[in-house]
């Protein structure tokens, strides 16, 4: 039987979760978070998803399911203290009512853009983490291998 190897493009089902057993994501319908349904479709080795979530797919059959804990390092790296700013308010748009939890796209000088989140507000600032929000953390993923193109 195949098995999905480097190159390959594949679809999958999956649910990830933190250690605790909390559910972050799933491809199949989900009543605890905010998900998305519908299967995933990616090219290994193209670095479409994060790395631990590749590998544990290479050798999978179609059919074929999976549960793996993905270690911080294959993840979405450790939290960078240097990747959060506390700003003062005046330097935000008008328009711009910042609360805790809410996600901003930021545009740097040299147009690139990158997503934040507001950790902290007070009436003269605002702490902004250019972390991923899973930054940190170990991963554990359900996947299911539905097919390999």
């Amino acid at each position: 039987m195949a098995q999905a190897q480097q190159g390959d493009t594949v679809k999958v089902h999956y649910t990830g979760k933190l250690t605790t057993g909390e559910i972050f994501d799933s491809s199949e319908e989900c009543t605890s978070c905010d998900c998305e349904s519908g299967p995933m479709e990616f090219t290994i080795g193209q670095g479409e998803v994060i790395p631990g979530f590749e590998t544990a797919v290479i050798g999978m059959s179609p059919g074929e399911s999976k549960t793996v804990t993905i270690p911080v390092d294959q993840a979405y790296g450790e939290r960078v203290d240097q990747m959060v700013a506390e700003v003062e308010r005046e330097f935000l748009p008008a328009d711009v009512v910042p609360e805790v939890g809410h996600q901003y796209e930021v545009t740097q000088e040299g147009g690139d853009v990158f997503s934040v989140t507001v950790t902290a507000v007070t009436d003269t600032h605002v702490t902004l983490d250019a972390n991923h929000p899973l930054a940190g953390r170990d991963l554990v993923f359900e996947i299911k291998l539905l097919e390999i193109a």
